[in-house]
């Protein structure tokens, strides 16, 4: 079968960069993964989206499509950011891609409410580059009754099938929101299990004026607060059965903001630790193994609590021969080679839809 050449974009939660990622797949199990690039948002970038991301807040649930205030500026310089993120990936890596799966930044994610919002004009993105783009990936899961998310569970699926490994396994995406997908035989079992990077990064942007804490460095100085963490640890959300998803904004920060930084970042970090490791009450069965990827795989701090707290032994992706780094932008050009082929990107065990669906809408150059 021929493959088809796909570039995944992904702007993720923790909204610091754009990640670009190249890959030739069937959309099914066989993946070839080419060259990877970041481009970082400028702080006024970052700003205007989270900007753009409290207006959403404020939006009745039905509305989706309204682009009110910074909606309407987010959304055209987040179009404008990416389009010339492509430019320079195309340059310098002297690609040709059949289609772009454009994730776009999603602002809102209320599934309950059958309402998320991902902003990114993909009509505009396919006449600026004239190749189809597929974006938009969550809204026809979420107007089915589906949670709208995790998106990449499939695409972890079709990795593992194309390395010959054998469940059950779980792979541990750990972004601004932390999602597991469970492998075994038959449909891959995925959901949120709370946040990722989101808190320990806002946290470092108002304390410390950086985007991250690098390796774990600051948590590692500090000390986790008991009280501090038993608050946060409290939502209820972490006790509901999956499947289940989270808006980024949906945990707040607010019982460390008294401690100093060192100290706040060793509580958020142990925060999100705990959390991943309780959503393996939640598996049908333990895992023989957990692979962990995304840009939380790089703080040190955070995968030492991890590997004191899962049932199981853990690896890098790279172990593998994956992408920590590309991983998420490598799904959305994968699933935009499903949606071409009408193939499925969720199902009812990684978003409750009641059967399984593709999704996404396709911008073509020229119509």
């Amino acid at each position: 079968m021929s493959l088809t050449r796909a570039i995944g974009l992904m702007s993720g939660t923790s909204m610091d960069a754009i990640d670009v990622a190249f890959i030739e797949t069937d959309g099914i199990a066989q993946v070839v993964q080419g060259p990877a690039r970041s481009y970082p948002y400028t702080p006024e970038d970052r700003a205007l989206l989270q900007a753009a991301a409290g207006e959403a807040a404020s939006l009745p649930p039905g509305n989706r499509m309204a682009r009110p205030g910074a909606l309407a500026a987010a959304e055209a310089m987040l179009t404008e950011r990416h389009s010339q993120a492509l430019a320079e990936f195309f340059a310098a890596e002297g690609l040709v891609a059949d289609v772009i799966g454009f994730h776009g930044q999603t602002v809102i994610h209320r599934p309950a409410e059958r309402f998320t919002i991902q902003i990114g004009e993909g009509e505009a993105l396919a006449r600026r580059l004239g190749i189809p783009v597929v974006y938009d990936f969550r809204a026809a899961d979420v107007e089915a009754g589906g949670q709208g998310a995790p998106l990449v569970p499939v695409y972890h699926q079709a990795l593992a099938q194309a390395a010959g490994l054998a469940g059950p396994l779980v792979i541990v995406n750990i972004g601004g929101v932390a999602n597991l997908t469970f492998i075994d035989s038959g449909d891959p079992i995925a959901f949120d299990t709370g946040p990722g990077n989101a808190l320990i990064d806002d946290l470092m942007r108002r304390r410390a004026g950086g985007d991250m804490d690098e390796g774990g460095a600051t948590a590692a100085s500090g000390s986790v607060n008991p009280e501090a963490l038993g608050n946060l640890l409290a939502h209820p959300y972490f006790d509901l059965p999956p499947p289940k998803s989270i808006d980024r904004n949906m945990f707040s920060s607010a019982p460390v903001e008294s401690l100093s930084l060192p100290d706040a970042a060793a509580t958020l970090t142990a925060f999100t630790a705990r959390t991943i490791a309780r959503g393996f009450a939640h598996l049908p069965q333990e895992p023989a193994l957990a692979i962990l990827c995304g840009g939380g795989a790089h703080n040190l701090t955070l995968r030492w609590d991890l590997m004191q707290l899962l049932p199981c032994g853990a690896i890098l992706a790279e172990a593998l021969g994956w992408s920590t780094d590309a991983m998420e932008a490598q799904a959305f050009a994968f699933l935009a080679v499903r949606r071409l082929k009408d193939l499925p990107i969720t199902f009812p065990t990684t978003t409750g839809v009641s059967a399984p669906m593709t999704g996404g809408r396709i911008a073509v150059p020229g119509r």
